[in-house]
Order: C-alpha cells, then structure tokens, then sequence
C-alpha cells in the first residue's frame, strides 16, 4: 500500500502557498493536492464501506472479551482520541505510570503503546542495503520491530500476559466462538472454523490487519498540514517559522546554520509520486532517551530494543552486528503526535515542549535530564547499560552539541517548532485543535 496520490495543485494554489512561506520551507513542501478523507476520527463504527473481513477485524479490534477478564481490546490501548494511542489519561492509582495496564489488572507494560495509525504504509523489517554490517535498519512493527506485518503486529497482545493475558491460542479462540458475531466469523471463514484454533486465529489476525488497512480513520490526512499542502488554507507565522526549523538539516559547511533537523528522521514533503508525507522513513534510532523510573523500576534490567527482538533476523547476526543495535527503537510518525500524552518508548517526558527541550540540549545539560529513582542527577544514558552506551547518536545534529555550546534551537524556537507539530493532527476542520504542548 502506498501513501495516498492526489492530483498536481494548480500554480494559482501554488501562488498562494508561495506568498505564504519562505523559500526554505516551500522547498520541502513538494507538490499536491485534492481530496483526502476530512473529519475526526472516532471509535464508532466504521465498518460503511468496509470490505466484509475487515468489518470483522473492527469487532475484533473493539471486543473486550477477547481478554483475560474481559476487560480489554485492542482499542483499550490504541485510543482513537489519542491517534490509536495510549494512555487514554492519567487516573487512578498508577496515575504516574504512562503505561497501560494489563487485562489481570495488576501487571504494567514496559513500553508506551505507539499509534497504529498509518502502518498501513509500513514495510517489513529490512536493512536498507541487504547488510546488516552496513544498512539501516528499516521497517517492521512494535518499538522494537519484532513483528513483519499488521497480521503478525495483531497477534501478539492477545497472548502477552501484561496485555489481555491469555493463557494460549485455544483459549483466545474458545471466546472468540461464544462472540456475538462468531457466526459472521464462520460464514467468512468455514463452518467448521473454531475447530482448528490455530487456522482461526490466524483469521483473526488477517481481518485486524485488513480493518487497519481499510478503514479510513487510520489514514486520514486530514491534518491542517495536509490542507495547507493542498493551498486550502495558510499557516500561522509561528507554524511557518517552526516548519522551516524543522526542515532545517545539518550545514556541514557553517554549523551556526545547523537547526532543527527533524526532517532528517521525520521527512516532510510531498513524495515524488505525489504521495502525502508520512513523518517518518521508518528507520531505528538510539536516541540515548532517559530511564523512566516509574516503569523501569529494577536499575539491573534495560529495555535494549532493536537487538533484543527475538526474531530470527537479529538473533542470526554475529555478536558485534547485533551489539550495533543495541538501544535503538523505531521511529514513529508524528502525525497526530500531539494527541498523545507521553512520548518515547518508554514514556519519559509528558509534553512535546519536554521533548524537543530533551533533543537540543541533551548534550549540552544532560544533568538536567538524566536522573537516578532519588530524583539526582545520573549518569548520561541511564537507560542503557554502559556498554552500548556508544551507540547513541552524537553526530547528527542537534546531538552534536556539548556542554557549554549553544542549543541549536531556542526557546521561542522550540515553541515555534511545537507549534508546527501541532498542525500534524487529523480531523481539522478550520479551528485549532487541542495539542500536548
């Protein structure tokens, strides 16, 4: 599936976007235009339009008694109000914890849950040259990119026991059988379906995989972005000076220049075929993000990532190949990022302020970010073990700073740049929407 076409925008709309921005930013806004879904997303049924397998995977996706103690869905950790998100808010007892909790109600997840929005443009994990020595390491689903496909992504959560906690596949299917619509499920797929679990189960993995890449709310480009690329509206002056910021890449001639570099990871222009930019080439990095403490509570454990999948691709490589990714987690799109209300893997930080502060002065005041569970400072990249501690980006910018140098972007820059990621969310409709600044 490729992202979505639209046809060339006439040079008088062009005009428009030309007296509205200045040369950097038009030169990474590409061409295009046309009519992609609007509106907000939702959690109503979206099954108008939807072929029969994936109607099917939206009541999968939506049932709660697929769990455990039937107290948990795909949906209750993929939240459409937070672009198929988590967490849905911060209450109750683990109010501090950004991680969703388990169908057994006492277990925690080790990671945020990443939005399932637009993966339907995903790739399997690859590196980029065919060399694990070599490429960049590319594509695949979850933070660490175990699973190949959104059928593989599917599976897992039913049987993970900090998810919807069951004991095995018979058990998943044993439910499924007793659904209100197990009968749509044998029609689609044989009467006699529920007798062989494991063939079932991998229908019900297909049909989720078809309802995420069918229906229109995980793919909507309906942003104010989106629009502005389509010359139906203009952004602000601080929207236009944060996209600048963001496209800015590294000047290896007057590093003065260097900026935000955002689009280095995130690109941000119309594709060459026209397609709509997606905010991220889906590759790894290892960002070097702090420890969170209220989820990574044992100081001898570390969440390693990339290297640490378990598939058979990364167990395969040679010690040294496999120790190079070591730390580094999947770059997620940042479309509708600011619905969300933490961010990285691991949940870190809880405002998009927070985080761009984080990638322009982590080198330069890494006290100010690297804590120990007494709140004092930490050693730099608490959250990996000192030996692969090396891999965390340095060199690009704005990591290629250090103490006493000056941040490559300034506070109103910052809030220039916030501003801009605020208009990366679906469902806008004329009016400013609400975004985690």
């Amino acid at each position: 599936m490729s992202p979505v076409l639209f046809p060339p925008l006439p040079r008088a709309s062009w005009r428009l976007i030309l007296a509205a921005s200045a040369s950097l930013i038009l030169s990474a806004c590409g061409g295009g235009g046309g009519g992609a879904p609007s509106g907000s997303s939702s959690s109503t049924s979206q099954s108008v339009g939807l072929t029969a397998q994936a109607a099917l995977g939206e009541k999968i996706f939506k049932d709660t008694s697929l769990s455990l103690n039937g107290n948990q869905s795909c949906a209750s950790c993929h939240v459409a109000e937070r672009g198929h998100a988590g967490p849905l808010q911060f209450v109750g007892p683990n109010s501090d914890i950004p991680t969703e909790p388990g169908s057994d109600g006492v277990s925690l997840g080790g990671r945020m849950s990443p939005s399932i929005r637009y993966l339907a443009f995903n790739k399997p994990f690859r590196f980029e040259d065919g060399s694990p020595a070599t490429g960049t390491p590319t594509g695949g689903l979850f933070w660490d990119g175990r699973a190949a496909t959104l059928a593989d992504q599917g599976k897992g959560p039913f049987l993970n026991p900090k998810e919807m906690a069951n004991a095995d596949v018979a058990t998943v299917i044993a439910k499924l059988a007793n659904a209100t619509y197990a009968g749509e499920f044998k029609a689609l797929n044989g009467q006699a379906i529920f007798d062989d679990p494991d063939a079932a189960f991998e229908r019900v993995a297909l049909a989720l995989q078809a309802f995420e890449k069918e229906s229109p709310e995980f793919s909507r480009f309906s942003s104010k972005y989106d629009a502005f690329l389509r010359g139906q509206t203009s952004l602000s002056a601080s929207e236009l000076r944060g996209l600048a910021l963001f496209n800015t890449r590294d000047n290896e001639t007057d590093p003065s220049k260097n900026k935000g570099n955002c689009v280095a990871c995130h690109p941000s222009a119309i594709g060459k075929d026209g397609s709509f930019p997606l905010f991220t080439d889906f590759s790894y990095d290892a960002l070097g993000v702090p420890r969170n403490w209220n989820v990574a509570t044992n100081p001898a454990q570390f969440d390693l990532g990339l290297c640490d999948n378990g598939t058979d691709t990364i167990n395969a490589l040679n010690a040294s190949s496999k120790a190079a990714l070591c730390g580094k987690f999947k770059v997620p799109s940042l479309r509708n990022v600011g619905l969300r209300k933490a961010f990285f893997h691991n949940g870190r930080f809880t405002s998009l302020t927070d985080v761009v502060t984080f990638y322009v002065q982590r080198d330069i005041n890494p006290d100010q970010f690297y804590l120990d569970a007494h709140n004092q400072p930490d050693v730099k990249f608490n959250d990996l073990p000192p030996a692969y501690r090396g891999n965390v980006n340095t060199t690009e910018g704005p990591y290629n700073r250090g103490p006493g140098d000056s941040p490559a972007l300034s506070p109103a820059e910052i809030a220039d740049v916030v501003n801009f990621l605020c208009t990366l969310t679906d469902g806008w409709a004329g009016s400013d929407l609400a975004c985690q600044r």
